[in-house]
């Protein structure tokens, strides 16, 4: 069964409800006659024939299952409200909860604390390598690289409650370097606080710890000192962090030692746009950034920034694209006081490789339009002659190999479906023969699979041209006919899961055909997948 991440009822196929073919809100009672029903049919020790023994207990073993589950109260919970998905992922129930919200609020709890477990329980990366290029330079009669620089992270779980971070950088700028190591401890005091002990080494070798604390739903405190081993200052931190609305957070940040500064900050992120600004007044210099992401498709995204102060002065334009499920590249332009310049990123998982390009030291109008139509042109050349048709080979081949997968396995399951009919043959044969002398509902033909297809067949006594679409399911249908002649098949329950049923054509919509008579008259009904069927209506039965 598949399940949507976000896990709604509503969404559930309720297979374990058709396997049993009873309704969603079926007594124990009900549940325990249905399952006794299939039980009289598929179990093993009815049969003797080896093959015959061994379809038997394949399909005992899937009403067993589907049984234990919807016999017990609380993974029947689960079940209804998340699925198998629920159930397999190891979510469990304590005391009896009374409100269908209590439980989805304790299955949403026990959910993110196992997500949260499964994290915690590896170990996190990232890191950078940065390679600074000069063309001036390089004109010059230097070497083209201007300086690398390097970086990682490690990031461990220790407990519920702490987690250490241990990292390193170096950086060669001509023929001088530097180098740094830090390490902190992150421990939760309890769920609204968190206390961080830091000490770094290197050229800015320094002590401190931090505090952070929500001070109400929406606000957030931090308070921190950090002293230097150097010449022994000290700088005290205090940010304010308030959430505006549910997708923008307001941040105000004071700083008093050395370099006192206070920020004034903004960031608004949502599905399509990421933005954000800030203010910085120092007592030695002042600044205001901002930049706007939009996101086109999934893919790829344009971002525009811009940085303004006593020692800034520039504009960047670029954009990214997704090149892969975890790499994305991006190109920006950048234009100002220091120059022009080209900036390469390759973003993949915690890793990142940046590449500026340094392409002229003066704002020369020639270079600065070359320098931002040449990429773009390029990018343009490359997607229409390149990239694009390299894509559309791969999702063609991609599309293939699904077809081939997806054919595989709609041939095993109906090789399934066929064989679980074959064991209600006998059984379906009688109950069809009782009706037939009382002169009540027999089903002549059932057809179950593609909407379209049925719309294509000018006549559906004849279907061959559909039949790799549809699945003849004429044998479960008159076992499933009760006493009483009549067919029912329950509201908002996919129609597949029924026993001796398949899914002949995923991901279509499907609609179940019917040919039966009744009181000697011809009938014909054509109903969608999780539309209920009664046969004959209640006002027509005998």
């Amino acid at each position: 069964m598949k399940q949507p991440s976000s896990l709604s009822a509503e969404a559930s196929e309720k297979e374990l409800y058709a396997l049993l073919h009873i309704s969603p809100e079926a007594s124990d009672e009900d549940i325990r006659r249905a399952y006794r029903q299939w039980a009289q049919v598929y179990h093993p020790d009815k049969y003797q024939d080896h093959q015959m023994k061994d379809i038997a207990t394949e399909n005992f073993q899937r009403i067993r299952e589907a049984y234990e589950i919807l016999t017990d109260e609380y993974k029947r919970q689960i079940y209804d409200i998340y699925g198998m998905e629920g159930l397999t992922s190891g979510l469990e129930l304590g005391p009896k909860l009374n409100k269908l919200e209590e439980i989805k609020e304790e299955l949403e709890k026990l959910r993110r604390q196992k997500e949260e477990e499964k994290l915690s329980a590896h170990t996190r990366t990232t890191g950078s390598l940065l390679a600074n290029i000069s063309l001036p330079q390089y004109l010059e009669g230097g070497g083209i690289m201007r300086g690398m620089a390097m970086s990682s992270d490690v990031q461990s779980q220790l407990s519920k409650r702490n987690t250490v971070a241990m990292g390193g950088n170096l950086a060669v700028t001509g023929n001088s370097g530097t180098a740094a190591a830090s390490a902190l401890l992150r421990h939760q005091l309890s769920s609204v606080s968190t206390l961080e002990i830091m000490a770094t080494a290197g050229l800015r070798a320094l002590i401190g710890v931090q505090t952070s604390r929500h001070l109400s739903i929406h606000s957030t405190g931090t308070t921190g000192i950090a002293v230097s081993l150097r010449d022994g200052s000290v700088n005290l931190s205090n940010t304010w962090t308030r959430q505006l609305s549910e997708t923008s957070t307001g941040n105000i940040q004071l700083v008093l030692g050395a370099e006192s500064n206070i920020a004034v900050g903004w960031q608004k992120k949502d599905e399509k746009n990421s933005a954000s600004g800030e203010l910085k007044f120092g007592s030695s210099s002042f600044g205001a950034s901002a930049h706007y992401t939009h996101w086109f498709s999934s893919k790829s995204h344009g971002r525009v920034a811009g940085r303004v102060g006593s020692t800034d002065l520039e504009f960047e334009i670029g954009g990214g694209r997704r090149i892969s499920n975890f790499s994305t590249l991006r190109m920006l332009y950048t234009i100002g006081i220091q120059g022009i310049s080209w900036r390469f990123e390759l973003l993949r998982g915690g890793q990142k490789l940046v590449i500026p390009v340094l392409l002229s030291r003066e704002l020369n109008i020639l270079i600065a339009m070359g320098a931002l139509m040449t990429p773009s042109s390029l990018y343009f050349l490359l997607k229409k002659f390149v990239a694009k048709p390299y894509y559309l080979r791969k999702e063609k081949q991609k599309s293939l190999e699904n077809k081939e997968k997806s054919a595989t396995q709609v041939r095993e399951a109906r090789e399934a479906a066929e064989k679980a009919q074959k064991l209600l043959q006998n059984v379906s044969n009688r109950k069809r023969n009782r009706q037939v002398e009382a002169g009540g509902l027999v089903i002549i033909k059932a057809l179950y699979g593609s909407s379209k297809a049925f719309k294509r067949a000018a006549e559906i006594r004849v279907a061959n041209d559909i039949a790799s679409e549809v699945l003849d399911v004429t044998i479960p249908l008159n076992f499933l006919v009760n006493d009483s002649g009549q067919l029912k098949l329950h509201k908002g329950i996919k129609k597949s899961g029924i026993m001796g049923f398949c899914d002949p054509c995923p991901g279509e919509p499907k609609q179940l055909f019917l040919e039966y008579t009744f009181n000697g008259q011809e009938h014909q009904a054509l109903s969608d997948d999780l539309e209920e069927v009664l046969i004959p209506e209640e006002g027509r039965r005998l």
